[in-house]
């Protein structure tokens, strides 16, 4: 799987968005370390705190058919610009990469790969909670 298809598989992905109250379509395509795609749509919910972003919707997916290792994510909207994680998918991601490959997508399949690493710099992760404390 190139980074193009990913590209493609996340413009995809916008059609099962769920966003009646934004409007604002993001899909997103996550691949696994064994070669297999997730898609994952954003699902919006009237009381808004609910609602759940196209990536950790991917991500989700995967988990619950037992993956743990990614190799990268994609993720697009309905505009012209490219549109990066929001910060609780960031650290959501976090947890299972400190340098993921992230593909954001232009509505016209332009895109533009950036990593994990440069998104969320100095992150907080697993191995953060193995470190010795000073519990004075």
């Amino acid at each position: 799987m190139n980074i193009q298809d990913l590209a493609q598989k996340s413009l995809e992905a916008r059609n099962l968005s769920y966003s009646p109250y934004s409007k604002f379509r993001v899909g997103a395509a996550l691949l696994t370390d064994s070669g297999e795609i997730y898609l994952g749509a954003n699902v919006e919910n009237a009381a808004y705190s609910p609602c759940i972003c196209a990536e950790r919707s991917a991500f989700i997916r995967a988990l619950m058919d037992g993956h743990k290792v990614f190799k990268a994510i994609a993720v697009s909207s309905d505009v012209q610009e490219y549109v990066s994680p929001c910060g609780v998918c960031r650290q959501f991601m976090r947890e299972f990469s400190s340098d993921l490959p992230i593909i954001m997508v232009k509505s016209n399949g332009e895109f533009y790969e950036s990593n994990l690493e440069k998104l969320l710099p100095m992150s907080f992760g697993p191995e953060d909670l193995e470190k010795p404390r000073d519990n004075n």
